[in-house]
């Protein structure tokens, strides 16, 4: 008998190649969504853009308010003018005159 000629690939290289297609399926959506992922490392990135940002604000701000400090040590006129426009404090013999804010037509 002559030996029949195969049309297709055998069942043993469909399951092979079955098995590398799924092995590949499942490191494609490891590497997209697991732990360590791309969606997780650009998550990671745009945080880590944002607490920079934060980072150089509070800078200045802390800049700002050293500068503030060194002005109230060594500036009388400039701890006197805070007392009097924050905490409202005056003299002994002043007056204060309080204004009405004009409404906006």
């Amino acid at each position: 008998m002559a030996r029949e000629e195969r049309k297709g690939p055998s069942l043993r290289r469909k399951l092979a190649l079955a098995a590398v297609a799924f092995f590949f399926l499942v490191l494609l959506i490891s590497t997209l969504f697991g732990k360590k992922g791309l969606i997780e490392i650009y998550r990671a990135k745009k945080n880590y853009e944002a607490l920079l940002l934060e980072v150089q604000s509070l800078e200045v701000r802390k800049n700002q308010l050293q500068k503030e400090i060194e002005e109230f040590q060594n500036d009388p006129a400039a701890v006197e003018k805070e007392a009097r426009e924050k905490l409202w404090l005056i003299k002994p013999d002043e007056k204060v005159v309080v204004r009405k804010k004009e409404e906006k037509r």
